[in-house]
């Protein structure tokens, strides 16, 4: 491997619908992006790896031999997936590497884990890696390198996107089910909607949620609040936090919410799935309480002027929303939300039309230095 030149990409994610769920053992149904994060990679025998940005200034120098906490920012990321490969006794080579492309940092689009799966690629391509393993390794990175207490949900979407499918994931068993989501076939169109507001899902309210539904499952006695799925929201009047049997309840529905609308999914029926995805943000806005201001007035102007449905994606406090629209309507739509930002004072959203992609890949063009 040493001298060659290996290019390795990973897309980001859309959640459709399922958020803060995976954590707790229920499901989600993801999309991959179409756009991926490329790393280039050459290999020495050196003890370091060089890595550089296209997005960033300067160079980062990263041991081999890293630490949790040794290496900060965007760079952080890349030393969690060298250390997660060394710590489960895989040779890592020192080397030079550079990050293009991509999702942007902050979206709330799972940018980091499309530069921890693509790292992964490029200097693992020698090792005989499941995509599962590289998924629970990235994710390693993630939690114990990087400190953000995530699960496994950004990993398996990259890792396992297909064009023109959703994955549904059922956490439990850690299964990846391929679901038919090709909307423009039925004359719908996905936005993507950046509200430029950054989204930070390492910062202690995500960890805060998570301790919540602990809690919640705690007092009901359970492992998890996967165990009482099936038995309805209304086994949380056990729960004596008030907070915590809210967070709970948004846990419980979501999971419904997500296997309707993976049925909806099978029937085309996009009306159904763009009410369910209303449904998510209200509950994320009120019950898990993970929305803001901003991004709750994206997604209302959305369906108020003629959106099927609208939701915020991504573990909240920023970052995008996505609507489903009839094709005839995304220009009328577009330019309401566009207005209504402007009105009240909040920088102008990014708004494109998106699909489901295809998953981590390595790039045909491996050359020799």
């Amino acid at each position: 491997m040493v001298g060659r030149v290996v290019r390795y990409t990973a897309p980001g994610r859309i959640n459709l619908i399922g958020e803060h769920t995976d954590y707790n053992l229920g499901f989600a149904l993801p999309i991959a992006l179409p756009d991926h994060t490329v790393v280039t990679y050459v290999a020495d025998e050196g003890d370091t790896i060089t890595v550089r940005s296209d997005r960033e200034s300067g160079q980062v120098q990263i041991p081999l031999h890293t630490s949790p906490g040794e290496v900060k920012g965007w760079a952080a990321y890349v030393a969690g997936v060298v250390w997660a490969l060394r710590s489960a006794g895989h040779r890592v080579r020192g080397g030079r590497m550079s990050v293009t492309g991509g999702v942007a940092m902050g979206s709330g689009l799972a940018s980091s884990a499309a530069l921890e799966c693509a790292t992964l690629g490029a200097i693992a391509a020698d090792l005989d890696l499941s995509r599962m393993e590289q998924a629970n390794i990235a994710r390693r990175a993630e939690n114990e390198y990087v400190g953000a207490p995530t699960g496994l949900l950004d990993q398996l979407a990259s890792l396992f996107g297909e064009d023109r499918r959703a994955l549904l994931i059922d956490f439990r068993d850690v299964t990846v089910q391929p679901v038919p989501f090709d909307p423009q076939a039925s004359g719908v169109v996905l936005l993507l909607i950046d509200s430029r507001a950054t989204h930070q899902h390492a910062g202690g309210e995500y960890a805060a949620r998570r301790n919540s539904c602990e809690r919640a499952a705690a007092e009901l006695a359970v492992s998890s609040l996967r165990d009482v799925q099936d038995l309805g929201p209304s086994v949380l009047r056990a729960v004596r936090d008030p907070v915590a049997a809210r967070r709970a309840r948004h846990v419980l529905t979501e999971n419904r919410r997500v296997l309707d609308t993976v049925d909806a999914l099978h029937g085309r029926d996009f009306s159904a799935v763009g009410r369910l995805l209303t449904a998510s943000h209200e509950s994320m806005r009120d019950d898990f309480e993970i929305t803001t201001e901003h991004i709750d007035l994206i997604a209302d102007v959305a369906v108020r002027t003629g959106a099927l449905g609208a939701r915020m994606t991504g573990g909240g406090f920023g970052g995008c929303v996505i609507t489903l629209v009839d094709i005839a309507r995304v220009d009328s739509v577009a330019d309401a939300v566009r207005d209504a930002m402007q009105q009240n004072g909040f920088a102008s959203p990014s708004i494109v039309s998106t699909r489901a992609g295809g998953g981590a890949c390595s790039r045909p063009d491996q050359l020799r230095a």
